[in-house]
């Protein structure tokens, strides 16, 4: 499965006094505007993550759909808070050294600061999985996908543990809802082409 459950962190506090951005921002808003080609222009709307999701199911070739993927990840992976960040930071050393219990501990704290962070709950799955806890792995997986339903990588992480389970019928209802978001998920297109004529049964 191709990065099944997505890693990442961010952000800082807003300080009392505004800086030079936010004065000038200020200034503007009062001072006379200028026309013409030389005319300072608007500010781009920042890109939401609707905005990054409808160009992912727009996405016309894997190479697109999978760049857009990195930035929607990028973008589950910022918390709002510094603290969780840097836990969550902590927590991914743990897991590339395997040490899966630190890592449990760390995203226990994660999960407490900041429980409605997608992330952090599909990241500790990845920890229950590596200390062969699927039912609790399964769990955190549910949890982020509450929080967050297009996270992709979630439902193909379901699937994967669904078909490890040799739960075929979960396994294809995840994987196809993986797809229905990221319709350029390889392990999960290959999976579906599998499962569906077992589960869904063949055209006579």
């Amino acid at each position: 499965m191709s990065r099944p459950i997505a890693f990442a962190l961010a952000v800082a506090l807003a300080a009392s006094e505004p800086g030079p951005a936010v004065a000038q921002a200020q200034l503007d808003q009062t001072s006379p505007q200028r026309t013409g080609p030389d005319a300072p222009q608007p500010p781009r709307r920042a890109t939401t993550l609707d905005d990054l999701f409808a160009r992912l199911a727009a996405a016309k070739d894997e190479t697109e759909a999978n760049g857009v993927a990195n930035l929607i990840e990028r973008r589950f992976g910022r918390s709002g808070s510094d603290t969780a960040d840097l836990l969550m930071e902590r927590a991914g050393i743990a897991l590339g050294a395997k040490d899966a219990p630190l890592a449990v501990e760390l995203l226990d704290r994660v999960t407490s600061l900041k429980p409605d962070w997608a992330e952090a709950w599909s990241r500790r799955a990845t920890a229950f999985y590596l200390l062969d806890d699927t039912a609790a792995a399964v769990a955190d997986l549910r949890e982020a996908l509450r929080r967050e339903p297009r996270h992709f990588g979630a439902w193909s992480a379901l699937g994967a543990i669904a078909l490890s389970n040799d739960d075929k019928k979960r396994a294809l209802e995840a994987f196809r809802h993986a797809l229905a978001i990221h319709p350029y998920l390889e392990d999960a297109k290959k999976a579906v082409e599998r499962l569906a004529p077992e589960v869904d049964g063949r055209d006579l």
